[in-house]
């Protein structure tokens, strides 16, 4: 016979209490006390904006795990704290970038009319003129930049994946690291020793400043392909050996449609990177008036030292140069913002179906 033993039924007080949800109108409630308070701290004080919109966060965020403490329990005023804090660290991080977006915009508006794509700085003092040559030798002189590094990093990158092996392959990922972090006019004064050994001092053409974007571009295109290269999946592979395929044959048809998005999407951020680079331009591309379209002959205009000559050498009117200099920075930064999304357009493009 088997004694049954029967475990004591618990009371009331030792059940774990249910808490409530705080109502939706709580939250608003609490930052509008928040911003009421903090107003009258800045009355009564004389504090700055920054002070006051600080002192709202920091008290809105004291109120809601008080509140919601009290009300919803230990976890869940946790979570709302930590919300909390996430959410203003992201508004203090936009802040700057939308301050930055609608200065540009406001001030480069002034100038950006069909005269600024289609004149030159020829013989033009003062008002007039446009920055059609800086456009274009922007363009040509990024795309050369492009047209080098694109497939030094991919075939290194292809490399450090599918050969890469001991030594060798350890020292390359080293030195693309390493050149990851080198400072653009580094490059720039790496450019200008090179050519000179070639050309003799003071040489100065759009050639140079590609072989100059290139050595800061490969290795974020490096970085970028082999990143992709090693999300293809083994299984691919391996099939493809299976069924007899040489490796390299492999790799062309197999690994690199495979990661095709991620590549391209890639190779246009690191673009983009490049493109709005002024050091390694000053040093030996050098800047002029006119339009000059051929990057092996003399000097070239670019929107970068477009828009630091125009700061720096306003003249004695300089309201037309600075307003220039604004427009010049609004287009860079739309030619930024078109590669971004043209790289978004491209992964989307090149991704599997299921994923689109």
């Amino acid at each position: 016979m088997t004694a049954t033993t029967t475990r004591p039924s618990r009371t009331d007080e030792e059940l774990p209490s249910v808490h409530r949800p705080l109502p939706s109108w709580v939250l608003p409630v609490l930052g509008a006390g928040a911003a009421l308070l903090a107003l009258g701290l800045r009355a009564l004080l004389g504090s700055g904006p920054v002070l006051t919109v600080v002192f709202a966060v920091v008290l809105f965020t004291v109120l809601v795990n008080v509140v919601s403490r009290r009300v919803e329990g230990h976890r869940r005023s946790a979570d709302r704290t930590v919300t909390a804090v996430v959410s203003a660290m992201f508004a203090a991080a936009m802040v700057p970038l939308l301050s930055l977006v609608y200065t540009v915009v406001s001030r480069g508006s002034a100038r950006f009319d069909l005269d600024f794509f289609t004149l030159t700085m020829r013989n033009v003092i003062g008002e007039g003129g446009g920055a059609q040559h800086a456009i274009l030798g922007t363009l040509i002189i990024t795309g050369l930049a492009a047209v080098i590094s694109v497939p030094i990093g991919m075939l290194t990158a292809i490399y450090l994946v599918e050969y890469g092996r001991g030594k060798l392959a350890r020292s390359v990922t080293f030195l693309v690291d390493v050149m990851t972090g080198i400072p653009s006019i580094v490059a720039g004064l790496f450019a200008y020793a090179l050519f000179v050994l070639f050309f003799g001092p003071g040489v100065r053409f759009g050639i140079g400043g590609a072989v100059a974007l290139s050595v800061l571009m490969v290795p974020v295109v490096v970085r970028a392909v082999e990143e992709m290269l090693k999300l293809v999946p083994a299984e691919l592979r391996e099939a493809s050996y299976a069924l007899g395929v040489p490796k390299w044959r492999t790799i062309l048809k197999v690994v690199l449609p495979a990661a095709a998005a991620g590549i391209a999407t890639g190779i246009t951020l690191a673009v983009a990177r490049v493109i709005g680079e002024t050091a390694p331009l000053l040093l030996i591309v050098g800047t002029t008036t006119s339009l000059n379209l051929d990057p092996f002959n003399g000097r070239m205009a670019t929107l970068p030292v477009f828009t630091f000559y125009s700061f720096f050498q306003p003249g004695a009117n300089p309201g037309p140069n600075l307003d220039r200099a604004w427009t010049a920075a609004l287009v860079l930064m739309l030619i930024v913002l078109g590669l971004n999304l043209v790289a978004r357009l491209i992964a989307k493009a090149f991704a599997p179906k299921g994923a689109r």
